[in-house]
Parts: structure tokens; sequence; C-alpha cells
């Protein structure tokens, strides 16, 4: 790659960083809040995506590289790079002032993810990983869902029966409300598995660039339906997704989540 593509995810974090730390220290929480209009998926966008997601851009834009983003949705320039971005995961967090927000990249070609950038900007942690390393294992290699920490989305109507099918086996269960951190945090070995129960609530923006660092670390992400990851530009594709430290204990809480 270019040396200009290689400086694009840390140049882009930089920007969302900056921006992140500026919107903290000088709005409300009813001025991040506001619903300004629809993202690139059809859902709110609040005024702090956007004020997170506008100095990302201007980086992308200088690169001349596609961008699939979940906010301003698809950026089609011609390029064979594309990057998947969510600017700010964990939205509700960042508004309400609670401090477990995240940002996410992939640096993707010929659908392949090349390189991935996660960072918590809170906690001022990245993670990162390239497709031409050496996987260096960090996960816990739990390989059963009986006593097993684990993190998940929030239960809602739908995924009540799932979320609580798994959580009666776990040894412990957080709810942390950004799933680009949780999924990292497998990968550090904080915790043996997150997942979406079956809510069908993951796009590819929140996927594309936890997947390889997971898999870098030794553990797995894979979709409760068994549905392979796509770059497909459209917003609208959804995955149950469940990141784990090991293909037994994947197996297992979708076992879980199915038999509900």
């Amino acid at each position: 790659m270019s040396e200009t593509i290689d400086r694009l995810l840390p140049e882009a974090l930089e920007a969302a960083k900056l921006a992140y730390a500026h919107a903290m220290a000088t709005m409300s929480k009813e001025e991040r809040g506001a619903i300004i209009g629809l993202g690139g998926d059809g859902t709110p966008t609040h005024r702090m995506d956007v004020l997170v997601e506008a100095p990302v851009l201007d980086v992308l834009e200088r690169a001349n590289v596609n961008v699939l983003s979940e906010e301003v949705g698809w950026i089609d320039r011609r390029s064979p790079i594309t990057v998947v971005i969510d600017p700010l995961d964990g939205t509700a967090n960042a508004i309400a002032g609670v401090p477990l927000s995240s940002f996410s990249a992939a640096l993707v070609r010929d659908g392949v993810v090349l390189e991935a950038r996660c960072h918590w900007f809170e906690g001022n942690r990245t993670w990162q990983a390239s497709h031409e390393s050496v996987a260096r294992p960090t996960v816990t290699h739990r390989r059963s869902l009986d006593g097993a920490s684990v993190s998940m989305l929030r239960p809602r109507d739908e995924t009540f029966s799932a979320w609580n099918a798994v959580a009666r086996r776990a040894g412990r269960v957080r709810v942390l409300g950004s799933s680009v951190l949780e999924a990292c945090l497998v990968a550090d070995g904080a915790v043996d598995a997150f997942c979406d129960p079956g809510g069908q609530v993951h796009r590819i923006v929140d996927v594309a660039a936890v997947d390889l660092i997971v898999r870098q670390a030794g553990g797995c992400l894979v979709d409760v339906h068994s549905r392979p990851l796509n770059f497909e530009p459209d917003l609208r594709q959804r995955w149950s997704g469940v990141a784990a430290a090991s293909p037994q204990l994947a197996d297992e809480i979708v076992a879980a989540v199915l038999g509900a």
C-alpha cells in the first residue's frame, strides 16, 4: 500500500478523537443528542454523530477512497480501496456522558479487510490488526458457555427469551452499549464472548474491523444464522454477531440463542 493509505486509519482516528473531545468539552447533553436527520441506514442521526464523522470524512476525501459509514452511507469514488467506518459506536452513551463509546474503521480491498483499527474514546485505548500480521492469541480460549463472562446487547421484547437463555448459563453478564468496545474486550481476554442474541442489529460498519481484530487475537466472529460478512454498500443488511474466545464457545452461544 502507498504511504498515504498506510496513514489513513491513524489519521482518521486522530480526527475522530479531537472532534469527540471537543464535543464533550463544549456541548451539553441536549446539544449532543439533538436529532438532525437520518443516517445512511435510515435511523435517526444525532448531532454528536455528525460532529465526530465530519472530520473523518474530510480525511478520507483527501485520500480519494470509497467510504461506507453509518451516518453518510456509501460514497463511491471509484477507488479500489473502501474504508468501512463507524466513527461513533455507542452514541447513546456519548450523549449521556457514559464513558463507553468507540471508533471503528476497516480498510477493505477486493472484499478483504487489510487493516482494522478501533478505539475506546474515554479509555484512550486503541486496538489494531493487519491482514498480513501473524496472529497473537490474547483471548481466554474458553470453550464452554457455562460460567463464561459474556457481554450482550440489552434485552428487547423480541430477543428476551434468547437473552435469558444465554444469561442463565453465563457466570457473569455485562451490557455496555458499544458493540465495538465489547468485541475488542473479547480480543483482550477481558471477557469470553460478546453477542447480539438474535436481534439482527449489527451492520457491516459494526463488525468489519472487529472481525479482523478478534480473529488476530485467536478468537472468532460468527453470525447466529451463519451468514457470511460481505461489503456490499447496503446498510440495510443486518447480522447478529457473536464474538467469542473459541469456535466451541461461539457454537454454544448460537445454539442457546436458536434454541430459545
